[in-house]
């Protein structure tokens, strides 16, 4: 359901009406006034019971992280706000732009899966990605570049990282998340696991975060409610 301030458009792009949004001057000051906006933050979440799940079913670990960020992504509009000719607004979702390691040369290349709000299916589709680009060497894989509703998520299992941040440059107006998984922390009979987001100022703040990182974990002790 559209929220008020908003203008809902024929395609999956709602435009933001800035005389009644509530965030318009935090929005305006950010992108306007301040050089850079990104800022990161880096914490531990809780993947005990994920884990414990996907190995009972035999389900790879990273493409269920890809998918549950997606999913928690599409609970909230400030995670996926974008510019457009016609102005600012958010899309209905976003779709993971991932990136694939290479054991033999030691390098990665992008790659993307489109978001489906069913597991299954959103798994299939990035098993069938996998097999048919993965091998590829190319930095962007001969599926092509993302959709323009797209965020970039890496994985970087050497790293149990307590603080990671993204510098871009020469992105002015890119309000999409980004995001850094690390590798494994035990701590007796838990496991954590480090994961860095770095997201545009104008486009959310802390308690934002906050609100995400929270359904993140939700979903990640409570796999029967998706893992179906």
């Amino acid at each position: 359901m559209p929220v008020k301030g908003v203008i809902t458009l024929e395609n999956n792009f709602t435009l933001i009406d800035m005389d009644t949004w509530a965030r318009a001057q935090t929005y305006q000051y950010y992108a306007e006034y301040v050089t850079p906006t990104s800022y990161s933050v880096s914490l531990d979440l809780d993947v005990t019971i994920l884990k414990q799940q996907l190995k009972k079913k035999e389900i790879k670990f990273f493409p269920t992280c890809l998918y549950l960020i997606s999913k928690t992504i599409t609970a909230f509009i400030e995670f996926r706000m974008a510019v457009k000719d016609t102005g600012i607004g958010y899309f209905d979702c976003l779709h993971p732009q991932y990136s694939v390691f290479h054991e033999d040369n030691k390098t990665f290349s992008f790659l993307w899966t489109e978001y489906k709000e069913n597991f299954k299916e959103f798994n299939k589709g990035y098993l069938d990605d996998i097999e048919k680009y993965g091998h590829e060497h190319n930095f962007i894989t001969s599926k092509g570049n993302p959709p323009d509703n797209s965020y970039i998520i890496s994985c970087s299992p050497w790293l149990n990282f307590n603080s990671c941040s993204i510098h871009m440059q020469n992105i002015e107006g890119y309000l999409a998340p980004m995001f850094i998984l690390g590798g494994f922390k035990y701590e007796g009979e838990n496991i954590k696991m480090p994961i860095s987001i770095t997201i545009n100022h104008a486009a959310a703040d802390g308690y934002h975060i906050k609100l995400f990182i929270d359904e993140l974990q939700k979903l990640m002790n409570h796999p029967e409610e998706w893992l179906i």
